[in-house]
């Protein structure tokens, strides 16, 4: 679905490259994340992706176009929701939406069903100039949805939402998956990250720094390692082992076989952890 090579990009403005020799493919049906701070350039690397920055060096290949050759059918088949969405504030939600949907040559859902969805069925009616943030960041992803495409761009999608209404879009995510969606998720939410993405791509200071499954990430900083509590002598003590050896801790099977064990927990190394390890910066 998606293959890039060695791109570069440089801001006119700018004196450096924003994004330096990044290269990287995505298959059909996969989630894909770019996980890293403000200003690692994953936004910028979304606009090159969709077309919107097309002055880069490389070569960046979508849908089997090369992008700075896409035309306007090149937009029938993706869906992007930016951050920060732009409606015509004067606008109602459903207006919108009516209005955006004529844009595209096949026929999309009925906007009535995807607003009851995010939970703004009440609101279509509303002017977009007076919804909240988190109502513009729902209206968006309703937006991108709309005429059924092929490929998903989506920018922080939970970013200023409640937990409900970010359960919703992540459960809106995952069926778009199960039709068999390919999806490109940026964010700086490692929970997001690992719950959503079948891969992840660390980015920091405009390079990818590893690509890997969530899991395989977390688990190539070493064994996880077993925190466990005890009481001995009217005391609560600690202990901590690598898990292979849990078994062979005389002071956690002392404390199993007595009936004092207080507390077990593994503590294994977020997606989080191994993003500073490798970069020496932290993804907030």
């Amino acid at each position: 679905m998606i293959s890039v090579e060695n791109v570069y990009l440089k801001y006119p403005a700018a004196k450096e490259d924003t994004i330096r020799g990044i290269s990287f493919g995505v298959e059909a049906g996969e989630v894909f994340g770019f996980l890293g701070p403000s200003g690692a350039g994953k936004s910028t690397l979304q606009k090159i992706l969709t077309g919107v920055l097309r002055q880069y060096r490389g070569g960046v290949r979508v849908l089997g176009v090369e992008v700075k050759n896409r035309t306007g059918g090149f937009y029938e088949n993706i869906g992007v929701d930016f951050e920060f969405p732009n409606f015509y504030g004067k606008f109602s939600a459903i207006e919108n939406l009516r209005y955006f949907a004529s844009l595209y040559a096949a026929k999309c859902a009925d906007p009535s069903e995807l607003l009851e969805k995010v939970g703004l069925g009440r609101d279509a009616d509303k002017k977009v100039g007076d919804f909240s943030k988190g109502m513009k960041m729902r209206l968006g992803f309703v937006r991108c949805l709309m005429h059924d495409p092929r490929l998903l761009f989506l920018d922080e999608p939970t970013s200023g939402l409640d937990p409900a209404n970010a359960r919703t879009l992540k459960d809106m995510i995952l069926e778009q998956k199960a039709m068999g969606k390919t999806i490109i998720l940026t964010t700086h939410n490692m929970r997001d990250a690992e719950e959503l993405c079948d891969r992840v791509a660390f980015i920091a200071d405009g390079r990818i720094r590893a690509v890997d499954t969530p899991r395989s990430l977390r688990k190539s900083g070493g064994e996880t390692k077993v925190e466990y509590g005890f009481t001995r002598g009217g005391r609560e003590i600690k202990g901590t082992c690598p898990l292979s050896e849990l078994g062979g801790s005389n002071d956690f099977r002392e404390a199993l076989e007595a009936g004092t064990l207080t507390d077990i927990h593994s503590k294994e190394r977020t997606l989080e952890d191994v993003f500073i390890g490798l970069t020496g910066r932290s993804l907030q």
